[in-house]
């Protein structure tokens, strides 16, 4: 008994001891990587994938999943960035984008179950529609001169106390998931949902009002990651966004969480996406070729996706 208690503590802290043991290699290696510069240029670069990756959590706990992050965040940033060029004040166009990412996500929520699709057709739908839509609304063309506005440079680029701001939404807001899913009525409900979706509902629980809220987070997070973004490049790519929907599924089950849903907390997806952070930064540090770094990252995803399974 005694042992089987260790062997399943030993499993759900599986993702943390692996991201120990690959910051202590990838160090020992290679003396660029533990400088402090490089951490926070790390943690800066993992909070895209962070934001996107939380709100992929919430869909997938529900037993769902959701592939239209990017295209979300690609057609958000490009709406943005058209308000603040036709002369929209930089803080309106931001809540613009946000409100019009609850929209999209809402949408697939809906696809999913008013429409009774699955949630990786009805995703696949939305993200092909979107990524449409994105390359007509800029007619494949970037948007930029976005002016010289504090807030949008601020976004992206600035720092408090000498930490990236981008990194201290990364941190603040994994606190307002932790709390939301592990201590209020609602959290429990995205539980519940993914659990055994057939209990909940007798025990009083909407199940397509939990679902289509987890998918409208997921899009309030790929739009305000959008927007780190186009603050960082100070224009919008009508290609930006493309595979990160690959990057936030990967933190996700690198971090334990369960893709048949119900099961996993989100520090586990904090912990996925800075195992995902420190492969990208250390292989290139390492000179790595691009190409090994795909064939990398799809090995480790396998590895977690197979412990979850025997979980």
């Amino acid at each position: 008994m005694e042992n089987n208690k260790l062997i399943n503590r030993v499993q759900d802290l599986g993702a943390l001891i692996a991201l120990v043991l690959l910051v202590v290699v990838i160090s020992f290696i290679s003396p660029e990587f533990r400088t402090v510069d490089n951490f926070l240029s790390l943690l800066r670069q993992s909070s895209i994938n962070g934001l996107i990756a939380f709100g992929m959590t919430c869909v997938i706990l529900t037993g769902g999943i959701d592939l239209s992050v990017g295209s979300v965040l690609a057609l958000t940033t490009a709406i943005c960035a058209s308000l603040i060029v036709n002369g929209t004040p930089v803080a309106l166009a931001m809540i613009i984008a946000l409100v019009i990412g609850v929209v999209f996500g809402a949408i697939s929520g809906i696809f999913v179950t008013k429409g009774r699709l699955q949630p990786f057709i009805a995703t696949l739908i939305t993200m092909t529609v979107f990524r449409g839509a994105t390359m007509i609304f800029m007619d494949g063309k970037p948007i930029s001169n976005l002016g010289s506005s504090f807030l949008l440079k601020f976004l992206g680029k600035g720092a408090i106390l000498g930490i990236p701001l981008p990194v201290i939404l990364f941190i603040v807001i994994f606190a307002i998931f932790m709390f939301v899913l592990e201590k209020t009525t609602f959290g429990r409900r995205i539980y519940a949902t993914g659990s055994n979706w057939k209990s909940a509902k007798l025990a009083g629980v909407n199940i397509d009002r939990t679902k289509i809220a987890a998918y409208a987070i997921s899009g309030l997070m790929s739009a305000m990651a959008g927007l780190i973004l186009l603050s960082r490049l100070n224009s919008a790519q009508p290609t930006l966004g493309s595979g990160y929907e690959l990057d936030a599924i990967a933190a996700v089950a690198l971090g334990g969480v369960s893709m048949n849903g119900g099961r996993g907390r989100i520090w586990g997806t904090f912990v996925g996406v800075l195992i995902i952070a420190v492969l990208n930064n250390g292989l290139n540090i390492l000179g790595v070729s691009s190409y090994y770094q795909d064939v990398v990252k799809g090995i480790v995803i396998l590895i977690a996706v197979l412990s979850d399974r025997k979980r």
